[in-house]
């Protein structure tokens, strides 16, 4: 597989996107910030922040909610290319389980995930973060 190649700048701002969508988290129970950019193919970034609940089940991850601004906005007719996850903490973040199978529904095997990794910013295909996935062609 050839894995998408961004520029140093696109990855920089997919970054700071997700760095600034971290900042208007709502996680009053676990203060865990996280935010999410996604690329898509047409060039446009989207982000999203966690939204908790005291019922943590509701509670909605930055990803997700990335997602569903985008199809909410656009609709579902584009790719995600890249996604970039940041959080307050400096935690270790790679998209969640639930969030890997639902962005699994729009990214690209090749697209890049960029996520902190407790040393600093890991990058990876998302046919790497999440091989074994559903999917419409039921691979």
């Amino acid at each position: 597989m050839v894995t998408l190649r961004l520029a140093p700048e696109m990855i920089a701002r997919l970054r700071s996107a997700a760095e600034e969508a971290a900042s208007r988290a709502y996680a009053p129970y676990s203060n865990f910030h996280v935010g999410a950019a996604l690329l898509f193919d047409d060039g446009a970034v989207i982000t999203g922040c966690n939204v908790e609940n005291v019922s943590y089940g509701l509670t909605s991850c930055a990803e997700r909610n990335a997602l569903f601004r985008a199809i909410s906005e656009s609709g579902a007719g584009r790719k995600i290319m890249a996604v970039a996850v940041a959080n307050q903490n400096h935690a270790p973040s790679p998209p969640c389980g639930a969030c890997r199978q639902v962005l699994a529904e729009f990214a690209q095997p090749d697209a890049m995930v960029f996520f902190q990794d407790g040393e600093g910013m890991t990058a990876i295909s998302f046919a790497e973060l999440f091989p074994l996935r559903f999917t419409l062609e039921g691979r």
